[in-house]
């Protein structure tokens, strides 16, 4: 009971102390509170056979149930490699894009043009996904798309793009890039304004190039916000990029083997089938796995590099 009463004093003198900063924090607690931490017993309908005129609390318990049903096929191998395999591609490709966008920015000369520079790469960024959907089947169109049209006025065969699941990663790759790189480049280019310039004046004296400097100076100095955005990347390897998948794919079920993610199989099983609590156990599965994949990755930032570590 000592204890407690310790640790009730200290508590309430924390509070008193900083009582400021706690009601600085206030609105935002509550906001996390209403919207990310009460939705949480909305996971309850995995557990369940929920049935609407029942409610949530009235509906059915029925265990572990709608897990065997997602786990008793193939598609959840499908899904979650599909998940895995494009966010790797679009963390790697990703943020080594952007890395090098921001290195070529800093060492731009002319303030005007980097201005210009740093707009035009930028600007992707607000295009929504439903617009590059309509640019790309503009691309890609069997019949009307600019791409088999210039490959047919070559001479050579278009391609059928919508028939053909193996060329959509990198495709979803290129434009993932094209849309993020430009966003990203500017939290890698504030880390690079932020490097002392006597490290490449001590450089010069030694005669170093500009591609020296860049690659024993600027690299190093960026890997801690390098490590940390590729940690932030792979808390979320489990969430595919539902607006992007959807706007760009589809129900094109000749895609699906390489091109369906758990979010998009999620959203099918609730639209085609109204199955609620299916779709709530396959979210239950991709929340539980994002989680143990931020904290072993967590883990590897913390021996590589201990301040780019989360927690």
């Amino acid at each position: 009971m000592k204890w407690q009463r310790r640790f009730g004093r200290g508590v309430v003198a924390e509070f008193s102390k900083n009582r400021y900063l706690y009601l600085l924090a206030l609105p935002g607690t509550l906001f996390l509170i209403v919207f990310a931490y009460i939705p949480m017993s909305a996971h309850l309908l995995a557990f369940k056979d929920f049935r609407l005129s029942d409610g949530l609390w009235g509906s059915k318990w029925v265990g572990f149930d709608n897990f065997r049903y997602f786990f008793s096929g193939n598609d959840w191998l499908r899904v979650t490699y599909n998940t895995l395999f494009l966010n790797g591609l679009f963390l790697v490709f990703g943020l080594g894009f952007a890395v090098m966008l921001a290195i070529f920015l800093s060492e731009v000369i002319s303030p005007l043009f980097k201005r210009v520079a740093q707009s035009f790469v930028f600007l992707p960024y607000f295009i929504s996904w439903i617009v590059i959907s309509m640019m790309t089947q503009a691309l890609f169109s069997t019949s009307e798309g600019i791409i088999n049209k210039t490959l047919n006025s070559l001479g050579f065969e278009g391609v059928e793009w919508y028939l053909t699941p193996s060329v959509w990663p990198a495709i979803l790759t290129i434009i993932y890039i094209w849309k993020f790189a430009g966003y990203n480049s500017i939290i890698f280019l504030a880390g690079i304004t932020g490097i002392s310039p006597e490290y490449y004046e001590s450089a010069k004296l030694e005669g170093a190039t500009r591609f020296q400097q860049m690659i024993y100076i600027t690299l190093p100095l960026l890997r801690p916000i390098i490590l940390l955005m590729l940690l932030l990347g792979v808390g979320r390897i489990f969430y595919g990029d539902f607006g992007m998948i959807y706007a760009i794919v589809g129900d094109i079920g000749v895609l699906y083997p390489t091109t369906d993610v758990i979010d998009t199989f999620a959203y099918r099983a609730l639209r085609q089938l109204g199955n609620f609590s299916t779709s709530s156990a396959v979210v239950l599965y991709q929340s539980v796995m994002g989680l143990i994949t931020v904290v072993i990755f967590n883990a590897i930032a913390k021996r590589i590099d201990t301040d780019s570590r989360l927690f």
